[in-house]
């Protein structure tokens, strides 16, 4: 039997999705610049402008194309060359986040990686966004990015001309940089204490019973104190610090909080009985319960402060996996709803009849469409869908037998 990695085949059913399916519009569309990447390692495809999407359709369907972008900036001559010479006007407010960046979270393990992403995309607008920004839903679109997350894009006019420096301050306040520590601790007992504060409070009982799993070392510890780990890099990285505390730290802490009393007293708002450990504790604490944003390219710059940014269109087809960038409504966000979002089921664009054998080439893989999952071993070959076909060849984790 032969084997084939090929993207003709995949091109050409990209190509007759856009010549047959709806297309979305965004909001004042002919003051967007446009952003393509064909089929075939081609270079991307810039500067582009068109006044509705049936001139997007016409533009895509000449040539197949692999991902489908648009600024999430509006310009005055989205078609020039020149970003200087575009004249920027203002742009929408767009939270990424991406399963690829959560400390302890692969992609390989995919329904799983899903789900961690959507909760925190709620979280995000539940716990941050509404309640200390003010956001209202009216403003807000959500979609699902057609791979490993889901975007927040909010499009409220009097925060269209905030500049990097104003946006940035919206992200370090999410991310918990440079939360003042000692008083977080000192409003610990305060009845009505709000944001970090209140934040620090709820997630104290998870990282206690995360350090005692690890001194302990219960089943399953060694990834704990990667995450863990990963977590305080990832913080110290954004707050343009090094990081000092090592793996060894964080188990000596664990270890202090075997003794349950010393942990009840912990638990209680006793912070002295952690010593010299309270400011990793406190570390450990903003890493659990902060949101996990996307960076933006190589500046490191996450998504929501770049002010000309190229996000995924909602509608195109993710040419990482062949699913659709996908938009639903805020309550169905929500992970505990019996109604969520699922993506596995309301992203699949392609065909869903069992037509294809595929050769597993990834190791370590699990992944889901509809009602039927798969976690194969290197070597398998599967009975699947069109569908499921695509998301493996394009992944990388699998090879289409030849016909």
């Amino acid at each position: 039997m032969m084997f084939s990695t090929g993207w003709a085949r995949f091109a050409h059913k990209f190509t007759n999705y856009y010549r047959n399916s709806p297309l979305w519009a965004p909001p004042r569309i002919k003051y967007r610049e446009w952003m393509f990447i064909p089929f075939g390692n081609s270079p991307p495809i810039r500067h582009k402008g068109f006044s509705d999407t049936e001139s997007v359709r016409n533009f895509i369907t000449q040539r197949p194309m692999h991902s489908c972008f648009y600024s999430t900036a509006y310009w005055e001559k989205p078609y020039m060359m020149k970003m200087v010479e575009k004249e920027w006007i203002g742009a929408d407010l767009i939270f990424d986040l991406d399963g690829d960046h959560l400390p302890g979270v692969t992609d390989r393990d995919f329904p799983a990686m899903l789900e961690v992403i959507q909760e925190q995309a709620w979280t995000l607008w539940n716990d941050y966004l509404e309640p200390e920004f003010g956001f209202e839903e009216k403003y807000l679109q959500v979609t699902f990015s057609g791979h490993r997350g889901f975007h927040l894009h909010y499009r409220d006019p009097s925060l269209f001309h905030l500049d990097s420096e104003a946006r940035r301050e919206i992200v370090s306040h999410i991310r918990g940089e440079d939360v003042d520590v000692k008083g977080s601790l000192a409003r610990f007992h305060s009845g009505d204490r709000t944001g970090w504060a209140n934040r620090i409070n709820r997630g104290m009982e998870s990282v206690v019973e995360k350090l005692q799993e690890i001194a302990n070392k219960e089943k399953g510890y060694t990834a704990i104190l990667d995450e863990l780990h990963d977590g305080l890099k990832s913080q110290a990285r954004r707050e343009n610090r090094s990081s000092s505390k090592g793996k060894t730290s964080i188990q000596k802490l664990g270890e202090l909080l075997t003794n349950q009393q010393r942990a009840d007293n912990l638990l209680a708002g006793n912070f002295g009985v952690l010593n010299k450990h309270d400011s990793l504790f406190l570390d450990l604490l903003k890493t659990d319960t902060s949101v996990v944003l996307s960076n933006a390219g190589e500046a490191d710059e996450v998504v929501t402060i770049d002010v000309r940014r190229q996000i995924r269109w909602p509608t195109s087809l993710h040419g990482k996996s062949g699913m659709k960038v996908t938009e639903f409504p805020l309550n169905r966000l929500d992970p505990d709803k019996s109604n969520s979002f699922d993506p596995l089921y309301e992203a699949v664009a392609l065909g869903t009849d069992k037509n294809l054998q595929v050769e597993i080439i990834q190791e370590d893989c699990r992944f889901k469409f509809f009602d039927e999952e798969w976690s194969p071993n290197l070597g398998d070959v599967l009975d699947i869908s069109d569908a499921a076909a695509t998301f493996l060849v394009l992944k990388g984790w699998g090879r289409i037998a030849s016909p």
